[in-house]
């Protein structure tokens, strides 16, 4: 027996992993150029978060049509891809079909409810790629969608669909074979779906149906492992990183905003009130708020390599529907793009985060900054917990703080919260002066 394809199998397989590998160590130390952040607090209730939301996909069904056609291609790629381990181990030992003599009739259920799955995720796929490219939801037609991004959605579901035809399509040209007691091919006593295409191959003879059978195969297990490689680079990493990231979801209640250490201390320095600063301050004073992804914590950028790219934050947001050049997913994306560049030039020993560019201005816009409302209607419509407002929040402060680059009508109202105690420009001694009105007319 030749040892050819195994060999061959092997190398596909180490090459694969060595690629794998080193993508993600590249992921790893991107994402960790932010800022360190501790977010273990409560496991009970980040267990919870994750089971639910990434596991259990609760927040995609608040639309229900395209919940249920995602939760066949999730369901289908955790369940499908269960049979990938009797491939490799096939590939390794030059078997096949190594489990189905001693699961018996088992095997046969299990591979029936696999193409259940791999027809239903080829139909989703079909009814995906109808939304996008004839139907064209509005979601998934906005500008920062434009070039690779919906080439990167459409090859996805292309890649799918592809996949799962050669499934079916090595089962049923292995069942014919069986059928004619061809070589070590094991009749399986009748797979439902792959049987209804059987009649498209039993006119051909068994060298055809061979080259088939393997080539199908083949066909499957690579792209299989080509697909875990494109998935690092894709928005499709989400399979992956919505689990670590509806971990690493924020806890606090979501109209509660941060505040600022430095800031916070300062203040209760004024007011007498003790302070949390360290016995040795650093020498340095940090820089208030975000002006590049190293002054966002590591969360963040997990965030934005974690977006799925749904456009569901952006069809929520109020400042998006009234005509605004805000758009949460695509300061998501921008935060991706941007650690990928500096990535990119660590790597080939170039200048990285000193390259004269920066999250602000290069990629992300003051306009884009200020038409956020605060609303958190994108934080509670993602179906992964991304948080783009802590992002936004940020980087607003820095414009703030750090360039005193606000519009004048934002400055005018914080000259009057700092003298005023209040947005308006009138004594706080005056600030019920209106209830006095109101008793007068009451009165009369």
């Amino acid at each position: 027996m030749s040892f050819l394809p195994q060999l061959v199998f092997l190398i596909i397989l180490i090459g694969a992993g060595w690629f794998l590998s080193k993508r993600v160590k590249f992921l790893r130390r991107n994402i960790l150029l932010g800022k360190n952040t501790s977010r273990n607090d409560q496991p009970d209730a980040r267990w919870k978060t994750m089971l639910l939301v990434a596991f259990g996909q609760q927040k995609m069904f608040k639309r229900v049509i395209p919940a249920l056609l995602h939760f066949f291609v999730y369901i289908g790629f955790l369940v499908i891809n269960l049979e990938v381990l009797e491939f490799v181990l096939d590939g390794i030992l030059g078997t096949h079909r190594l489990f189905a003599p001693f699961l018996g009739g088992v095997y046969v259920a299990a591979m029936n409810f696999f193409e259940f799955l791999a027809v239903a995720v080829l139909v989703s796929c079909v009814v995906f790629l109808i939304r996008r490219n004839v139907i064209k939801v509005p979601r998934f037609t906005k500008p920062e969608m434009n070039g690779w991004p919906t080439m990167d959605g459409n090859l996805i579901l292309i890649i799918e669909i592809i996949l799962m035809v050669a499934i079916l399509t090595m089962n049923a040209t292995d069942q014919i074979l069986a059928e004619r007691g061809v070589g070590h091919y094991l009749a399986l006593g009748g797979l439902a779906f792959s049987g209804l295409i059987k009649p498209l191959f039993e006119g051909m003879g068994d060298g055809a149906l061979i080259f088939i059978e393997r080539f199908a195969w083949w066909f499957h297990i690579v792209g299989i492992l080509a697909f875990a490689i494109y998935v690092t680079y894709s928005k499709h990493l989400h399979i992956f990183l919505a689990f670590p990231n509806t971990w690493y979801s924020n806890l606090k209640p979501k109209g509660e905003m941060p505040n600022m250490p430095e800031v916070t201390n300062e203040v209760n320095m004024m007011l007498g009130i003790p302070t949390d600063t360290p016995a040795d301050p650093p020498a340095e004073i940090g820089r208030f708020g975000a002006k590049d992804i190293n002054d966002l914590s590591w969360v963040n950028i997990l965030n934005a390599y974690s977006c799925t790219e749904c456009g569901r934050c952006t069809s929520e947001c109020p400042a998006n529907i009234t005509g605004k050049k805000l758009s949460p997913r695509k300061i998501m994306m921008d935060v991706r793009d941007r650690a990928e560049e500096v990535g990119k030039s660590i790597d080939v020993g170039g200048a990285g985060l000193e390259d004269g560019k920066s999250l602000l201005g290069d990629y992300i816009s003051k306009e884009e900054l200020n038409a956020c409302t605060s609303c958190n209607a994108c934080v509670e419509a993602c179906p992964v917990n991304i948080d783009p407002l802590s992002i936004i929040l940020q980087m607003r402060r820095y414009v703030a703080m750090e360039e005193s680059g606000t519009p004048a009508q934002w400055n005018a109202m914080f000259q009057n919260m700092e003298t005023s105690f209040s947005p308006w420009k009138f004594s706080p001694s005056d600030r019920f002066n209106w209830a006095e009105k109101v008793k007068d007319e009451e009165m009369k």
